[in-house]
């Protein structure tokens, strides 16, 4: 079965102070962010991976930009936040499972490497980083199984920040899509799989790439970072 791959592109990215959306923001090699992104789900899943962008500010510049992907619109994109954006990718997506990460990520193309063997055997992950615990990212918590089981900004004692990177297997997908219809407007995707996690067991395994290098870039410094990378 063909990967299903979602980028979450939907957001206005004001905190950053460009114009256009933070995904099409140039990187020091020329490419775009969406670029650099779109050449790394190619290195892993080749060039006929089916990807879906989920769109809303000046999406117009992100679809004559990526005209081979499919497009699903967040028309609440100014007063939602990525739930609903992963709500709507979710509807819209066919049966099995899905890879999404957040159109801001600079990252290692290793990382899809390493993310083959868990689709293969279709487990839900989410990519985190061990390596630095910062209060304004998404911090997680393991069982004693090693499952993840807290998932929020306001983790206490978290182990490392979840990355941005993520993937639902096919038959967790109709839970986790049950959640995020649930959460509130403004909360992130990361709110529907705490909850599917803790109202019904989801077993949500840690992907470890501390060894490898991913950026989410909310202001110019994130960005002068990822350009050492790239």
């Amino acid at each position: 079965m063909t990967t299903q791959i979602v980028i979450l592109a939907a957001g206005m990215g004001s905190r950053l102070g460009r114009s256009l959306p933070k995904p099409l923001t140039e990187l020091n090699d020329g490419r775009t962010i969406m670029r650099q992104q779109f050449d790394n789900i190619e290195h892993a899943f080749g060039r006929n991976a089916v990807v879906t962008i989920v769109v809303g500010y000046k999406l117009e510049h992100i679809i004559e930009a990526f005209p081979q992907a499919s497009f699903v619109y967040n028309e609440e994109y100014d007063q939602t936040n990525t739930s609903k954006s992963l709500m709507r990718a979710l509807q819209a997506s066919q049966p099995g499972g899905v890879l999404w990460m957040n159109g801001d990520v600079v990252f290692d193309p290793a990382i899809l490497d390493r993310a083959l063997a868990f689709i293969a055997r279709d487990q839900s992950f989410v990519t985190v980083n061990t390596a630095k615990v910062s209060d304004e990212e998404v911090k997680y918590t393991t069982t004693a199984e090693g499952y993840i089981k807290e998932l929020s900004k306001t983790v206490k004692g978290g182990l490392g920040e979840a990355v941005g990177i993520n993937y639902i297997s096919g038959r967790d997908k109709a839970t986790l899509l049950a959640h995020l219809q649930r959460v509130g407007d403004q909360d992130y995707f990361e709110r529907g799989l705490e909850l599917a996690i803790e109202k019904n067991g989801l077993l949500v395994e840690p992907m470890d790439v501390s060894d490898l290098y991913a950026v989410e870039i909310d202001f110019a410094e994130d960005l002068e970072r990822a350009n050492h990378f790239v």
